[in-house]
């Protein structure tokens, strides 16, 4: 009894210590702060009420240059343009002490969970997007030196209004050595290449008969070299394919494993989801699909995993994956950003590819619900 009562104590204990270890949003209110809150924003230095900055079609705005040390607790904007899938030609990048290559480099949309080119809210404990289009973030992104943040504009039509808050901890005194680095990084497969089209549903045992151990063309949410942690991802499909885009396995391989060190059980799994995320969408604090289309080609999905619970740790390399479909047999398409913290510097990140690329639209891969010919490769 004395154990049960142990047991139950800290099962009761754990979510308090667990929230105030994560977020310190709670269990510092009663202790001293060492740090002035600054905030950069986009507001009118006249005084009037313009609040917002213009971004030109091919002009790079700086929201954030900086001095440290310093730590970022929150990000808001929101977009006014009139030009359809903003949120795909709007590149957002950040860069901590004067590094070459940016840290973070996607698609503005796609960093906020929007991988399709549009809007819808959500809530997570690090992302949120509410009404009316109000982006959020609550990573904490720190910096000793120098922290910059742009915004470039790779679509054809000006940014009216650009808003934008920006919430910063300024530290008096350097931060720890070890302060590992806040990073994300987009990728995409349009589309990724299944090894068949030849397939008449899911089910089939054609399909379910292949094997993958090795984690052969899966799709690669991140692969990174150096000391950190991964903590999530954000992830859209846009279905080239009739049926249910999931059944790919999640496996994650750790410091140069050949095998995965981690292997899932299947897409909804992984997102913490199941069988085909039933009947509507959902949002939480850890996980979510915020946007469930599932069935024919056409169909579009969002979904979401932040490990903030147990971040993935690795000291030399670090590989996400995630099959698309069962051993890779489906061709949708898929538009994805990795959220981790490492040392730096980084390893080079892929290219971003150019605006048209970037786009959402359904391409001819063949298979069920798709008119295109020949076999995917």
């Amino acid at each position: 009894m004395r154990n049960l009562r142990f047991l139950v104590l800290m099962f009761c204990l754990v979510p308090l210590t667990f929230a105030q270890e994560l977020s310190g949003l709670m269990g510092n209110l009663t202790r001293p702060q060492d740090y002035t809150l600054k905030r950069v924003s986009s507001w009118d230095p006249t005084g009037g009420n313009v609040d917002s900055r213009k971004i030109p079609a091919g002009a790079t705005l700086t929201v954030l240059d900086e001095p440290g040390p310093g730590v970022i607790t929150h990000i808001w904007c929101t977009i006014l343009s009139t030009e359809r899938y903003h949120l795909k030609k709007l590149v957002l990048r950040m860069y901590w002490d004067d590094e070459a290559t940016p840290s973070v480099e996607t698609p503005i949309g796609d960093f906020f969970g929007q991988g399709l080119g549009e809007y819808f809210t959500y809530q997570s404990m690090p992302l949120a997007v509410g009404q009316v289009r109000a982006l959020n973030s609550f990573f904490p992104m720190p910096f000793q030196r120098k922290a910059r943040i742009t915004v470039t504009n790779e679509g054809a039509v000006e940014v009216r209004c650009f808003f934008f808050n920006i919430d910063y901890r300024a530290y008096r005194t350097p931060l720890p050595a070890d302060t590992l680095y806040f990073h994300a990084q987009y990728r995409q497969a349009t589309p990724n290449h299944g090894w068949t089209n030849q397939w008449a549903d899911d089910g089939d045992p054609y399909v379910n008969g292949k094997k993958n151990l090795s984690g052969e063309d899966n799709y690669v949410w991140l692969e990174a070299k150096g000391r950190g942690h991964y903590v999530g991802v954000t992830m859209s499909v846009l279905q080239n394919q009739d049926g249910w885009w999931g059944e790919g396995d999640d496996m994650f391989f750790v410091d140069g494993d050949q095998l995965p060190t981690i292997n899932g059980t299947g897409s909804e799994d992984y997102f913490l989801g199941a069988w085909g995320f039933g009947d509507g969408p959902f949002s939480f604090e850890f996980f979510g699909a915020p946007v469930k289309n599932v069935g024919i080609a056409g169909s579009r999905s969002s979904v979401y995993r932040f490990h903030l619970d147990s971040p993935i740790p690795f000291t030399k390399s670090f590989r996400a994956t995630i099959e698309h479909g069962h051993a890779n047999h489906r061709s949708d398409n898929y538009f994805s950003v990795a959220y981790w913290y490492q040392s730096e510097p980084h390893a080079p990140f892929p290219a971003l590819p150019p605006v048209d690329q970037r786009l959402p639209r359904i391409y001819l891969v063949g298979g069920p619900g798709n008119g295109g010919s020949g076999s995917a490769k």
